[in-house]
C-alpha cells in the first residue's frame, strides 16, 4: 500500500492535534478505540450520506491514531487532486467496470506490514440506497481480518469505533446484525441512510 499522510511524521502529529481540538470545539464526542485484534481490519464507515463524511472520517482517524486507507470513486482522483487524495489514504475505485477489487484489497491487507485499516462505506454511495454492498464483508473474510464498526452520528455529534465484528460465514445473519448496530445513527442527510 502507498505511503499516506498517516505515516508522515510531524504532519501527522500536527493534524492529530488540530483534529482533536476541532472536534472538541465543535461539540463532537469520540468513543472507543482500536483494540489489538483490529490493528489489521476492514473498517465500516457509516452512515455515508454527505461529502462531509470524508473530512470527519480523516479527523477521527487522526484522533484515534488509525492508519487508514479508504476507497473512493475514481472521479475524485482526477487531475489535479489525484496526488492529494492518494496521500490522504485514497484508493481509486472504478465502479462502472468489473474488476477484482475484493481479491486485490484482501491481498493488499494480507501483505501490508504493520497496522492498517481499510475503510469501506457499505452503502457504496452517498445517495439513498436500500441495499448495502457486501464487498467489505468478502474483503474481510478473504483476508481473514475482523470488521470494525466505525460511525458518524451527526444528530448527536457522536463518532468513534464500535465493536470488532468477526464474520461467521453466514452473510445474511451477519449483515442483519451489522445493520442493527447502525440503525440508531443519523447521517448528515438521514433520509439517505437505510438499515432495513
Amino acid at each position: 500500500m502507498h505511503r499516506t499522510i498517516f505515516q508522515t511524521p510531524i504532519v501527522n502529529t500536527l493534524l492529530r492535534g488540530f483534529s482533536v481540538a476541532f472536534l472538541k470545539a465543535t461539540g463532537w464526542k469520540i468513543e472507543g478505540h482500536l483494540p489489538a485484534e483490529g490493528q489489521k481490519s476492514v473498517l465500516i464507515a457509516a452512515p455515508h450520506t454527505s461529502n462531509w463524511d470524508l473530512p470527519y472520517t480523516l479527523m477521527v482517524a487522526f484522533a484515534l491514531r488509525l492508519n487508514i486507507y479508504w476507497m473512493g470513486k475514481v472521479q475524485i482522483f482526477r487531475f489535479p487532486f489525484r496526488g492529494l487524495m492518494m496521500w490522504l489514504g485514497g484508493i481509486p475505485v472504478q465502479r462502472d467496470k468489473a474488476n477484482n477489487l475484493v481479491a486485490a484489497s484482501a491481498q493488499a491487507l494480507m501483505e501490508a506490514e504493520g497496522p492498517v485499516q481499510l475503510v469501506v462505506p457499505p452503502e457504496g454511495t452517498r445517495s439513498h440506497t436500500r441495499y448495502w454492498k457486501t464487498g467489505f464483508y468478502y474483503i474481510a473474510t478473504s483476508a481473514q481480518v475482523p470488521i470494525v464498526l466505525g460511525y458518524l452520528d451527526y444528530e448527536r455529534k457522536l463518532t468513534g469505533l464500535g465493536p470488532v465484528f468477526e464474520p461467521s460465514g453466514d452473510i445474511e445473519a451477519d449483515m442483519a446484525r451489522i445493520k442493527a448496530f447502525y440503525a440508531p445513527f443519523k447521517g448528515k442527510n438521514p433520509q439517505q441512510f437505510a438499515t432495513d
